[in-house]
């Protein structure tokens, strides 16, 4: 199950990067195939604990069998919460991979990918209300623009976007094929597969609140790591990596450092390594998940 599930990416730099003491207390936030889990449990000794969160219902077949392992469904925007409800006020160690697990591309219901004609939906908890099809349908021409443009990184997310809001005065747009329909004269010829990708990854972003779940979660992890403790994410694209490159460097998403009447910085985080961790050339041979992600490591002050 684990292998063709999800293939953890930079797991030896993963690991060593939360620098795990045996008895500690440690977060997996992006569970998902269980992966980068069973080998922080690999690197525990008997009182040490993990707890894993995933709200995916799909990640919960994984749940590994195991005294120190503790499963929580629900998305890592309510870190705190949680930790609080199972008795742990401080951690150890965070490790987040913000990817998409490959599992739910290849699960054409789920909506996440450009292969398979189904419903626009993408939604990564089941219990939500936005679809990508109500994104689609609903959202005015302007909001499409910003989705498409500042989440897609799509260069000609103006055309596009009105493309859409004209094409659905027709038809609802509510699958893939759907939206070929309405935005075929927009989608460049020989690169179908990479706009398409652009496109599904704004929609995405959007329908689950990517951007803003990820801020909450940072801003939580100050309030839980210990001190001397590690927080480890990986990104895969410059979106998701800029606020947590910000936040481990400067201990906020926007603006400058804050100092205090001495000039000291007032941040929570101090950065491991200067420059982001990224796979070997050994590692993209084996995964091609792997191009694109960007480790980032901060030890709390």
């Amino acid at each position: 199950m684990e292998n063709n599930y999800h293939v953890p990416v930079l797991l030896k730099a993963c690991i060593d990067g939360l620098n795990i003491k045996p008895d500690g207390v440690y977060v997996d936030v992006t569970f998902g195939g269980g992966g980068h889990s069973r080998e922080i449990l690999r690197n525990l000794g008997k009182d040490g604990v993990l707890i894993a969160f995933d709200q995916d219902p799909d990640a919960q077949r994984n749940k590994i069998d195991d005294p120190r392992f503790h499963f929580v469904d629900q998305n890592f925007a309510y870190l705190k919460n949680n930790l609080r409800l199972l008795g742990y006020k401080s951690v150890d160690g965070i490790l987040a991979d913000l990817g998409v697990s490959s599992h739910q591309f290849n699960e054409p219901e789920r909506g996440f990918s450009t292969r398979f004609d189904a419903a626009l939906d993408m939604r990564m908890d089941k219990q939500g209300k936005l679809t990508a099809a109500d994104v689609l349908n609903t959202y005015t021409e302007d909001q499409l623009h910003k989705i498409f443009g500042i989440y897609g990184e799509v260069k000609n997310a103006k055309s596009l976007a009105k493309a859409v809001v004209t094409g659905r005065l027709d038809r609802p747009v509510l699958t893939l094929a759907d939206f070929k329909a309405v935005a075929a004269a927009h989608i460049p010829k020989g690169k179908e597969h990479k706009y398409m990708a652009q496109v599904f990854q704004a929609l995405r972003i959007e329908v689950n609140a990517e951007m803003q779940v990820l801020e909450d979660f940072l801003s939580q992890t100050a309030e839980v790591i210990k001190p001397g403790g590690r927080l480890v994410v990986m990104s895969y694209h410059s979106l998701e990596d800029r606020p947590v490159k910000n936040f481990i460097a400067k201990g906020k998403f926007r603006g400058e450092v804050e100092k205090d009447f001495f000039g000291n910085e007032q941040k929570p985080f101090m950065a491991v390594t200067r420059k982001a961790i990224v796979a070997d050339a050994a590692e993209l041979e084996r995964n091609s998940r792997a191009r694109s992600a960007k480790l980032r490591v901060g030890e709390k002050l």
